[in-house]
């Protein structure tokens, strides 16, 4: 469905709805976003929202799109390096991991976000695909999913790349088109401990991600640790 105006998560805090707001206003400027799926994030309880990740804004789109406020996983540089904004996403429901780095503190904090009854924002690939092919999946999101025995939502956004640019936005061409799409739930191995059912759990989400994409941003999604 075209995204001509979608409301705000009703559980979201007046900062996270005011710039809900003001997405809804820009969004013609921007781009002419088409809906998919939002019906399968769950009203209620505790998921893991993954996503795909390329070099253009999807996690606004995917944070537009949800029906409830999204506690994303920042890498720490971005929230150190900027006091102000660390501070702002902190308060918006953001929390900082170091990536590469095996950042246990960070997981176990996802764990207990998703426990509580959460929605999890997390980019299974790890860091933003240059060529916007889907890249090999890590385990974090299905091991966040697994601990806390909760579905994972898989999701995609398609052509955001062009967003921001100038060349799009400032044009008289029509604004990009871009496509989210949200999948199924996904419930996850009940075996807590099972590397062989971590690594195949997130074969699945990777494949169900693919699934909604179209071949030109399909690559080769063999899982990798943490």
């Amino acid at each position: 469905m075209p995204a001509s105006f979608v409301l705000p998560p009703k559980d979201a805090i007046w900062t996270w709805k005011a710039i809900h707001l003001s997405m809804s206003l820009a969004k013609p400027i921007f781009c002419r976003l088409s809906i998919e799926g939002r019906e399968n994030i769950p009203a209620t309880g505790g998921c893991v929202l993954t996503c795909n990740h390329t070099m253009g804004p999807d996690f606004l789109v995917i944070g537009y799109l949800s029906s409830r406020q999204i506690c994303f996983m920042v890498k720490a540089e971005l929230m150190e390096r900027y006091g102000w904004l660390g501070r702002f996403l902190a308060y918006n429901g953001c929390f900082p991991v170091r990536r590469g780095d095996g950042d246990k503190e960070a997981i176990a904090h996802a764990v207990e976000i998703v426990r509580a009854g959460s929605v999890l924002g997390m980019f299974p690939e790890g860091t933003r695909s240059r060529s916007g092919k889907l890249q090999r999946g890590r385990t974090g999101a299905a091991y966040v999913a697994i601990q806390a025995q909760a579905p994972v939502i898989p999701a995609v956004v398609i052509n955001s790349e062009q967003i921001l640019h100038r060349t799009n936005f400032l044009s008289l061409r029509p604004r990009i088109a871009v496509t989210a799409k949200v999948g199924a739930p996904i419930p996850p191995p009940t075996d807590l401990d099972d590397r062989r059912s971590l690594r195949l759990f997130t074969r699945e989400i990777m494949d169900a991600m693919a699934a909604m994409l179209p071949a030109s941003m399909r690559d080769n999604l063999e899982s990798e640790s943490v």
